[in-house]
């Protein structure tokens, strides 16, 4: 750490010494590290994730799907540790990106994998006929939501939360940078909520299932430490009226825990191969039972 300004090199080079949480797995080439085959589950969707806001997403998507009558959408949970195990040869192959989540369909007769949140919830509700409008105009609004989540979420995530929450130290010019952006993404969810039920208008969707899991995190002070203060989320009334509302859905609160590995431990199923899991292998019972 030093005070004095920083001049890039004419080339850059990666330096492992960079500091900040992830700093031990961060590396700028793509690839598989070592060998490990993905295990295989009896339904037919292999979810490997871990329940992060973008793993979130997925879960609580397939949660909806099986309340909403969907008994194809039956679903794999296994557990990957953001610690090195998304470099892993079967993961690299599921996703070449080595992010999570990452879904293999094997419903089909050809297995099909599909990587990028937003993708995955794509391929399901077409795959199902739900949670997506289908007039053309309500897609288009819906689908519009969607990728404004893709496109806004780093901001949120690796621009704000990085450097508030992460980072080895506090840098004045980077937290004002992505606090701004965030405030200012709030202020377009909240706007828009004013004169909506949901993201899409009237009804339920992919849009709010892929939005939620970040900001209504964040509304619910769940994100980065004591942020919700920092941006003052209670001042964004309608995003938090809709955050309460998409909280109070079953489905929701049983797809927020999956792949969840901290916090309080009802609220942790590291993994979910069965509906009965929640009920019997959230770590508090498992840690009952010894």
């Amino acid at each position: 750490m030093t005070d004095a300004p920083y001049t890039p090199p004419k080339v850059w080079t990666f330096d492992k010494e960079n500091g900040g949480r992830f700093a031990s797995v961060n590396r700028p080439t793509a690839g598989a590290t070592h060998e490990k085959v993905l295990p295989v589950g009896k339904h037919p969707f292999q979810l490997y994730s871990r329940g992060t806001p973008n793993g979130q997403k997925v879960t609580i998507m397939f949660e909806e799907l099986l309340a909403r009558g969907h008994p194809g959408a039956e679903y794999d949970a296994w557990l990957i540790q953001i610690d090195g195990e998304q470099f892993g040869s079967g993961f690299v192959e599921v996703n070449p990106n080595s992010k999570i989540p990452a879904l293999i369909d094997r419903s089909r007769p050809e297995p099909l994998r599909v990587f990028e949140s937003g993708a995955i919830l794509l391929h399901l509700a077409e795959k199902f006929r739900d949670f997506i409008p289908r007039a053309t105009a309500a897609r288009a609004e819906c689908l519009s939501w969607l990728f404004w989540q893709m496109g806004s979420a780093p901001y949120l995530g690796g621009g704000f939360g990085h450097f508030y929450n992460y980072a080895p130290e506090k840098i004045e010019y980077a937290i004002n940078r992505f606090a701004m952006e965030t405030k200012r993404q709030m202020d377009v969810l909240d706007r828009r909520l004013k004169d909506n039920e949901y993201l899409a208008g009237a009804e339920y969707t992919i849009a709010d299932i892929a939005v939620w899991p970040w900001y209504g995190g964040l509304a619910e002070g769940k994100l980065y430490g004591d942020s919700a203060t920092f941006l003052d989320v209670q001042s964004y009334k309608n995003v938090q009226r809709w955050t309460a509302q998409i909280a109070a859905r079953p489905a929701v609160k049983r797809g927020r825990i999956v792949n969840r590995t901290s916090g309080d431990p009802a609220s942790q199923l590291h993994e979910r191969h069965d509906a009965s899991d929640f009920a019997t292998r959230t770590q508090d019972k498992l840690v009952k039972q010894g």
